[in-house]
C-alpha cells in the first residue's frame, strides 16, 4: 500500500482524528476567491489546494521538494491552471510581490522562512497556515521511543518569527485533537506515513514496542493520542 500524499482513506474505519474547528480548505477557499495570485508552499500532492480552489485564480502555483508528490501535484493543479515547481523546503523561487496569498498546510516542522514569504507577497498580501503544533501525536512517538521532552511554545515562536520578518499576525489558533486507533495495522501505517514521528521507523526494529501497543488496543478497545495543530493567520505591510 502507498503511503504518500495526503489520501488517508486506507484507515476508513481502523483510525479516526477530529478536524480542526476552523475548516483549512473552507478558509482557504473563501482567501483565495478574493485575490488574483496564490501560492500553496509544500503542498504535498496538490490535493488540498485543489480542492479548496476550484475556480481557479489567474495566478496559482504551488512547491515541494519531494519528488514522489510532484507528479502527483502537477496532476491535481495542472488542470486548474496552476504550475508546480521543485523547491526545499523554506525556498519560493519567485520574484518579489509575485502573491496576494501564500497558503501552507502542516509544512515541515522548522521550515517555514517568514522572510520568504514577506518577500514574495504583495502589499496587503497574507498568509494563511496549518501548522502541526509541539508534541503532536507524543503518546504514539513515546510508545515507539520513550519519554519525550516537549516544548510547548512552538506556535508562538512561529508567530514571533513572522512579526520579526515584518508580517502582522492578525490570528493565531491552536487546538489539540483526539486520534484513535482501532487496530496496530493503522498504526503502523501512520508511522510510515509520517515520518517525522518515529525517523528511523520499520516494523522490525520495534516489534516488542508494537506489541505492548497492540495489547494496550486489545484490552482498552484503542490506542488514543492527540494531533496538535494551530492556525496561523498574518498580513503583509501596505
Amino acid at each position: 500500500m502507498s503511503v504518500a500524499g495526503s489520501d488517508y482513506s486506507w484507515l476508513a474505519g481502523r483510525a479516526s482524528e477530529e478536524r480542526p474547528p476552523w475548516g483549512y480548505v473552507r478558509l482557504v477557499a473563501r482567501r483565495a476567491s478574493r485575490v488574483r495570485r496564490v501560492l500553496d508552499a509544500q503542498t504535498g500532492d496538490g490535493r488540498v489546494l485543489a480542492e479548496a480552489v476550484r475556480v481557479a485564480p489567474e495566478v496559482l502555483a504551488a512547491t515541494d521538494n519531494r519528488l514522489d508528490l510532484l507528479e502527483s501535484a502537477r496532476r491535481a493543479l495542472v488542470p486548474l491552471g496552476g504550475v508546480v515547481v521543485a523547491a526545499e523546503d523554506g525556498v519560493l523561487p519567485f520574484r518579489d510581490g509575485a502573491f496576494d496569498l501564500v497558503v501552507s498546510r502542516h509544512p515541515r516542522i522548522g521550515s517555514m522562512n517568514w522572510s520568504e514569504v514577506a518577500r514574495v507577497l504583495a502589499p496587503g498580501g497574507g498568509y494563511l497556515g496549518q501548522h502541526v503544533g509541539s508534541g503532536s501525536g507524543r503518546e504514539l512517538v513515546e510508545a515507539m521511543l520513550g519519554a519525550q521532552e516537549v516544548d510547548d511554545g512552538l506556535a508562538e515562536r512561529e508567530a514571533g518569527a513572522a512579526e520579526a520578518a515584518g508580517l502582522r499576525v492578525r490570528d493565531l489558533r491552536k487546538v489539540g485533537l483526539r486520534v484513535e486507533f482501532a487496530d496496530i495495522g493503522a498504526v503502523v501505517y501512520l508511522l510510515r506515513k509520517i515520518v517525522w514521528f518515529v525517523p528511523d521507523f520499520a516494523v522490525e526494529p520495534y516489534r516488542e514496542r508494537l506489541a505492548l501497543v497492540d495489547k494496550h488496543i486489545r484490552a482498552e478497545g484503542s490506542f488514543r493520542t492527540l494531533a496538535h495543530r494551530f492556525l496561523i493567520d498574518v498580513r503583509a505591510s501596505g
